[in-house]
């Protein structure tokens, strides 16, 4: 991989999947979205939140994310509307719609699954963190003096998108048949909506009291 500029890959192939294996917030609105709506919700949120940490991959090879690095305001902006999205997600669970208040499998076929990947996407760009890691993760393993870094920037950040990608859509699978087991011995059908609801508006707000 040094022809591309990249040192100590495997290094940073088991590094990637150490953290990759670590809960944060990405894991907690996946397992919220599977329990609360299935696999296929599961699986669009881990695509969407995939797809969001592509954008930060590009943003930290092209210098943008210096732009968060640097300024507290557009930290603090990005940090406020992230955390505001989630709250918002959360209060929306408190209050499903008239034609999504069937449950079980005929409730998970109601589902906008376009709405539930862009969730994913807007719910990981908006989250200033993650940015600040890939600006400051990926460059450890780039060569410094190998002139085309936004290639290694964009292989890195792709191997750790594959890596963090496989093991959400497990945590998908998983928690949905879980959830699935639990609502087959309960009476509440709604239950799993409102903990999903408690658990995005939790992690706005931690996302809204975090500092840089």
């Amino acid at each position: 991989m040094e022809s591309v500029g990249i040192i100590n890959f495997w290094s940073f192939l088991v590094a990637a999947v150490l953290l990759n294996l670590t809960p944060g917030t990405d894991t907690m609105f996946i397992l919220g979205r599977s329990m609360a709506h299935g696999t296929r919700a599961g699986v669009f949120s881990a695509l969407g939140i995939s797809t969001g940490s592509l954008v930060h991959t590009l943003a930290a090879a092209s210098g943008l994310s210096l732009v968060l690095a640097s300024s507290a305001t557009a930290f603090s902006l990005v940090k406020y509307c992230g955390a505001l999205y989630l709250i918002y997600l959360g209060v929306r669970a408190f209050f499903p719609a008239k034609d999504r208040r069937p449950t079980g499998e005929q409730s998970y076929r109601l589902i906008n699954y376009r709405q539930v990947y862009v969730s994913g996407i807007v719910t990981n760009v908006l989250n200033p963190k993650v940015a600040l890691f890939f600006l400051a993760f990926l460059p450890q393993f780039i060569n410094p003096v190998y002139p085309y870094t936004m290639l290694s920037f964009i292989l890195l950040g792709s191997t750790f998108i594959i890596t963090g990608t496989c093991w959400c859509l497990l945590l998908a699978v998983y928690s949905a048949k879980f959830s699935s087991l639990l609502q087959e011995r309960s009476q509440t059908g709604n239950l799993m909506s409102k903990l999903t609801g408690f658990l995005f508006i939790g992690l706005g707000v931690k996302l809204a009291f975090m500092e840089r």
